[in-house]
C-alpha cells in the first residue's frame, strides 16, 4: 500500500510544469492535479510509521 501523505507542490510529480503551483488556494492540499514523485521517497510521520518501516 502506498500512502500518498500530505500534498505539497514540492514533492509533486509535475511541479517543474506546473501552472498553479504553490497558488491553489488551500496550500495545494486538494490539488486536482497533485501526483506524488515517486522518486522522493516519503518520511514517516508517526512513531508507529517509523516502527513500521523499520519492520520492513
Amino acid at each position: 500500500m502506498i500512502q500518498a501523505g500530505k500534498q505539497h507542490c514540492v514533492v509533486c510529480a509535475w511541479r517543474e510544469h506546473c501552472s498553479k503551483k504553490f497558488c491553489v488556494a488551500d496550500g495545494g492540499a486538494r490539488c486536482p492535479d497533485f501526483t506524488r514523485d515517486v522518486t522522493i521517497k516519503a518520511v514517516p510521520d508517526t512513531e508507529q510509521e517509523k516502527e513500521r518501516e523499520e519492520k520492513i
